[in-house]
């Protein structure tokens, strides 16, 4: 793996458990298309690995787990009329629905803020942790889209919540 402070996603098996962390704290944890790929790719691998038991997923930094898709890129997609955005949200939404079908528990921690792209990564986790820092919301309704990475969707799998106790 390259360097951590180069790599904005970070995975590694620890003992039985994949653990997947979303690593560009400064942006608090935006999602790149680059990211969202490495994601699909990563849980394929560890879907098919029996060594691997569950996945947690969290996000580095103390800011929050993710605050969604990355808007600067979009931005200047959109003023370079480019089609990355499209590509990105349709990855982006096939492994919202890989995550609600994977065949291992997936714990998502939904630690302070989780807004946009981040709770279509742990709305449909089959495990979601909020804390007393969490703060979710789809601050993209306000410009009428339309919130299907899992403002909607997410209902479908059983809800638990509690609080962690590793750091």
């Amino acid at each position: 793996m390259s360097d951590p402070a180069e790599t904005s996603v970070l995975a590694a098996v620890d003992g039985r458990v994949g653990r997947l962390v979303l690593n560009r704290p400064r942006a608090i944890n935006a999602l790149t298309h680059e990211m969202v790929r490495t994601i699909r790719r990563v849980l394929g691998e560890w879907a098919a690995d029996p060594a691997v038991r569950a996945v947690v997923l969290t996000g580095s930094g103390e800011r929050g787990l993710c605050a969604g898709g990355d808007i600067v890129a979009m931005y200047h997609d959109g003023i370079a009329r480019g089609t990355a955005s499209a590509a990105f949200w349709a990855d982006e939404y096939r492994l919202n629905a890989e995550i609600a079908e994977y065949p291992k528990p997936f714990v998502a921690v939904m630690d302070g803020i989780v807004l946009g792209g981040g709770i279509g990564l742990s709305a449909h986790a089959s495990i979601r942790v909020v804390t007393e820092r969490s703060k979710l919301g789809m601050p993209e309704t306000g410009i009428g889209f339309f919130p299907d990475v899992g403002g909607t969707t997410c209902c479908h799998t059983p809800r638990v919540s509690w609080a962690p106790t590793w750091p």
